[in-house]
């Protein structure tokens, strides 16, 4: 694989079992990457440890008066030089795309994990820490699988170098070949303490960064209540914990850089003394010892890739945890798509629930839990966040089709819309049926002050559908990102389409106009909403009241007013106290007031 072929036509699927296994199957699926950066990182590694030999024996053919020894160390230290350049150039080459590679496939498994597993995602995992793994962690994790092949290729060198010398000048090989071993393990006590505080700073840096994006995305109201100073000050807390983690951390790993540095010289020191007095005794030549010297010399630079190969580890270990935890996470009901990838049609039931969504009509279904009634339309398109009995489409259960078709054929817009940055044109297009133009779209969800708003507030645009949206829609209000995420959602014409609370951001005018223009659109499709809006209500065919988790009641709206006291108490917001005496008071109100908003509307 190489960098423009990416992405990957199928990252695969990953081995998410712990951290260091992740590694490891990431290393395992860039094998021959891995190999040819191998081969280079040796021809590399190789001819620069040659480069003391060569300078050894040109010592020693001056030292002879040898011309022809001259000639041939000065055409070894030229070919020494070429593989040094060339290997290093495809090194790096070979080394890069390794490193991009990998985080590109680690990219790619977390996206297709998030579009699995949809708006499961962030209820079982921060999202900043999703934002870390997708960011930073990506980088850690390709850093090391990169850096395997080439601290590889400095051991086989070094190995190679010490049964070299051990060959070449028995009696100074083996001070080199006991103290090159000590010198590697000696940073091996220091590294668990650094990994842990490696490990301290980067959670310390995730909290961090969750608190600044909740802070982010939670301005507006911050300002409003006063408390976006109490949150600035928390953040400037975390920072400075993280700064002081990171400042610890970097004591560590500069005191084992220094350690790499001591011990190296010392090992150079022990050497040259030994090897004066080898060659005062006429035990080696000038030129053995001028060798034997560099070699050791040159040896530090594979040996830093020691310290490097140790703190990429300790850098990725943890990040591979965190990404195979998000990798790792499963949809409660998924069966793979047993069934054939056909898009079903027909009535809508939740076997759960009893809730029963006739084709082609539109339902209103009314809960006094919000939080249950957004459980119960995640369950509607597919989503549950846990097990129990898949939703029926049909009579298909929607578990069984593959994720693609039952998301083509229900569709679900939660109570919280996001709007990405973009333009209106980028934002309204997406996969659809086209039998819903975005005008037609636009009008049924009452856009047309939304589109104002954009064009007035855009500097170069004068067609709304270039108009600029900021991110998640923030410059507009949030009835205007209601309605502009319901266009979106009625763009698609899905054979089902589930709305949950799509207008309680706006004004009951406006929400009379939008209840009819859905009804109107979507006519002949199925369409749920859940709202006790009364106004959404009396435009539905059907509405069906929900009461501890089961479907108690179904009827028109202004029969079940009437005659269900639990469905009137959840639309009217009447309390246990106020229900009895003043039921037919709050009834009539109710009533009048969808006549006034219907001849005004």
């Amino acid at each position: 694989m190489q960098i423009q072929d990416l992405p990957y036509p199928d990252p695969g699927m990953p081995d998410a079992r712990s951290g260091p296994r992740f590694l490891w199957w990431l290393f395992r699926n860039q094998l021959a990457g891995q190999l040819k950066s191998l081969a280079w990182g040796l021809l590399h590694f190789a001819s620069v440890a040659a480069l003391p030999f060569c300078v050894g024996v040109a010592v020693q053919a001056v030292v002879d008066r040898s011309g022809t020894g001259l000639a041939l160390a000065g055409g070894l230290l030229a070919l020494a030089c070429v593989g040094n350049a060339v290997g290093d150039t495809f090194l790096h080459r070979t080394a890069i795309t390794n490193w991009i590679t990998a985080a590109a496939r680690v990219q790619q498994l977390l996206a297709r994990k998030a579009a699995h597993l949809g708006s499961a995602l962030t209820r079982r995992v921060a999202a900043g820490e999703v934002v870390a793994v997708s960011t930073g962690d990506v980088e850690k994790i390709g850093w090391f699988v990169e850096a395997l092949s080439r601290f590889t290729a400095a051991l086989v060198t070094i190995v190679l170098v010490c049964v070299g010398l051990l060959v070449y000048q028995p009696a100074l090989g083996v001070v080199v070949a006991v103290g090159l071993p000590a010198l590697a393990l000696a940073v091996l006590p220091l590294l668990p303490r650094a990994t842990r505080r490696a490990d301290t700073q980067r959670e310390k840096a995730g909290r961090a960064t969750e608190l600044a994006s909740d802070t982010v995305a939670g301005l507006r109201v911050l300002r409003g209540i006063g408390g976006e100073e109490l949150f600035l000050d928390r953040y400037r807390s975390a920072s400075q914990e993280v700064r002081h983690a990171a400042v610890r951390s970097a004591r560590m790993w500069s005191l084992i850089s220094a350690i790499q540095v001591l011990l190296p010289g010392l090992l150079l020191i022990a050497v040259v003394w030994y090897g004066v007095r080898l060659a005062r005794e006429g035990r080696i030549t000038v030129g053995e010892l001028v060798t034997v010297y560099s070699s050791v010399m040159v040896l530090t630079y594979p040996l830093r890739h020691f310290e490097e190969i140790a703190m990429a580890y300790s850098f990725s270990r943890p990040s591979a945890k965190r990404a195979a935890g998000v990798l790792s996470l499963q949809r409660p009901t998924d069966t793979a798509g047993s069934r054939a990838a056909d898009v079903p049609s027909g009535d809508l039931y939740d076997p759960q629930t009893g809730l029963l969504a006739p084709a082609g009509r539109l339902t209103a279904v009314v809960c006094g839990d919000p939080d249950a009634a957004g459980l119960l339309a995640e369950r509607l398109g597919g989503h549950p966040s846990q097990e129990g009995t898949s939703v029926l489409l049909g009579g298909v259960p929607l578990d069984e089709l593959p994720l693609d078709s039952a998301r083509t054929a229900v569709l679900v817009q939660d109570k919280d819309p996001v709007l990405l940055s973009g333009t209106l044109r980028g934002l309204l297009d997406v996969p659809a049926s086209g039998a819903v133009q975005p005008d037609q779209a636009l009008a049924a969800a009452q856009c047309d002050d939304v589109l104002a708003a954009l064009v007035q507030g855009s500097l170069d645009a004068t067609d709304p559908m270039d108009a600029r949206i900021t991110e998640r829609g923030r410059s507009l209000s949030g009835g205007q990102r209601q309605r502009l995420a319901l266009a979106r959602s009625l763009i698609t014409d899905p054979e089902a389409l589930v709305l949950d609370e799509p207008t309680s951001a706006v004004d009951s005018h406006t929400e009379a106009r939008i209840a009819q223009g859905v009804r109107e659109l979507r006519d002949g499709r199925t369409t749920v909403v859940f709202t006790s809006s009364p106004l959404l209500l009396d435009r539905a065919d059907r509405v069906v009241f929900l009461h501890d988790g089961e479907a108690v009641a179904v009827g028109a709206h202004r029969d079940l007013v009437r005659s269900e006291p639990r469905y009137r108490a959840v639309v009217t917001r009447e309390t246990d106290d106020e229900a009895a005496p003043n039921g037919s008071v709050a009834l009539n109100d109710v009533l009048h007031e969808l006549e006034e908003i219907e001849e005004k509307a």
